[in-house]
Parts: C-alpha cells; sequence; structure tokens
C-alpha cells in the first residue's frame, strides 16, 4: 500500500511542479502585452484555468505526503524532512504569490516586467533541486 502512496504522491507532485513551471511562464508573456485585446484575454483565460487546475493537485500532493509522513512514518525525526517540510512550505508560498500575481493581472495593477517574472519562474526549479537532492540523497 505504501508504494501506491507514494507513486501516487510523486505523479501529483511532478503535475503541481509542471502547472508552476508554466503559469509564471504566461505571466512572462501577459508582462510583454501592450494592453487589452484578444492575446491579453487568452492568457488570462489560460493562467485562470490553469491555476484553478493545478492548485487541488498541490493540495493532493501535501495530503498524500502527511500520509506518507505520519501515517507511514517515512523520515519522522530525521533532518532531511525537516529541510523537506520547509522546501514544501516555501512552494505553498510560492503557489499562493502566483495566486495574488494572477489577481493583479486580473485587475490591470501589475506592476512587474517580463524580466521579472523570467526571474520568479526560476524559483520552483531551485524547490524542485532541492527537495530531490534531500529525498534522494538524505544528507542529514
Amino acid at each position: 500500500m505504501v508504494l501506491w502512496i507514494k507513486a501516487l504522491h510523486i505523479v501529483l507532485v511532478v503535475s503541481w511542479f509542471a502547472g508552476l513551471f508554466y503559469l509564471p511562464r504566461i505571466f512572462v508573456n501577459l508582462a510583454m502585452v501592450p494592453g487589452p485585446g484578444a492575446e491579453r484575454d487568452r492568457l488570462m483565460l489560460m493562467a485562470a484555468k490553469l491555476y484553478r487546475f493545478v492548485t487541488p493537485i498541490g493540495v493532493l500532493a501535501i495530503l498524500f505526503g502527511l500520509w506518507l509522513w505520519l501515517g507511514e512514518g517515512i523520515g519522522r525525526g530525521e533532518g532531511w524532512m525537516h529541510a523537506k517540510l520547509a522546501v514544501v512550505a516555501a512552494l505553498v508560498a510560492y503557489h499562493l504569490a502566483c495566486g495574488r500575481l494572477l489577481a493583479a493581472f486580473r485587475a490591470n495593477s501589475a506592476q512587474r516586467s517580463h524580466v521579472w517574472f523570467r526571474w520568479f519562474n526560476e524559483i520552483p526549479v531551485l524547490l524542485l533541486l532541492v527537495a530531490v537532492v534531500l529525498v534522494v540523497v538524505k544528507p542529514f
């Protein structure tokens, strides 16, 4: 049973990250659109649908991870797990920040440049790298 939970957790985490890799790329394009029009409307629709789709996936990924940690005892009391939980907290904060940025685009009050969004888009890559190293290598 534990292997099924792990498999589902991994699939959900991969799916959540896929959404968080793509959503800021949409923000890059939105930041480059000069004003209202069909292109902006299409990008806003894509961003809103993606955020609505990926949010419950992230919640499920966290719930399955909690099941593995609290229910099955995986990583309980180990330093790498505490560090991984910090990475998950940072990922949740990033996800919520994406929601706030989407709301700013909806309200036509987004002030950041496309260059800023390109850098913002790299954050989940770094979080994924750290999480994978912690889970696979278990450095402490």
